[in-house]
């Protein structure tokens, strides 16, 4: 797992294209198989930033075993070089929230993490 849910205010022309593309960067990124990889993209006009509806994200993303303070520095400027380049979102313009629930907490296949990997 990683899941990775994406709120921006920005349109993209071909949502799905965006999403399997989106979804390949955040495996390399986060270095997890994409076969482990859930995104989600949603459009909201109405989402603001800073008092505008100027381009913003807000980037939210649980994953297992692999959110420390070292590397979600390292994530944060790889995801908003991303946005930046596909979204045209500065860095200024978003949230990144990072969190590992523990494999106790997250559930799969009709169990949990904790019961899968130990």
């Amino acid at each position: 797992m990683p899941a990775l849910d994406l709120k921006t205010n920005v349109a993209v022309a071909d949502v799905k294209a965006f999403s399997l593309e989106f979804s390949k960067f955040a495996a390399e990124t986060l270095k997890k198989p994409e076969s482990y990889i859930s995104v989600n993209y949603t459009y909201s006009e109405h989402l603001t930033f800073n008092g505008t509806f100027e381009p913003a994200i807000l980037l939210h993303i649980t994953s297992l075993d692999n959110i420390n303070p070292k590397v979600n520095a390292e994530y944060s400027k790889a995801f908003f070089a991303f946005f930046k380049e596909k979204l045209g979102v500065p860095d200024n313009r978003g949230y990144i929230t990072f969190y590992d629930p523990g494999r106790v907490n997250l559930g799969h296949k009709s169990t949990t993490f904790g019961e899968l990997f130990g």
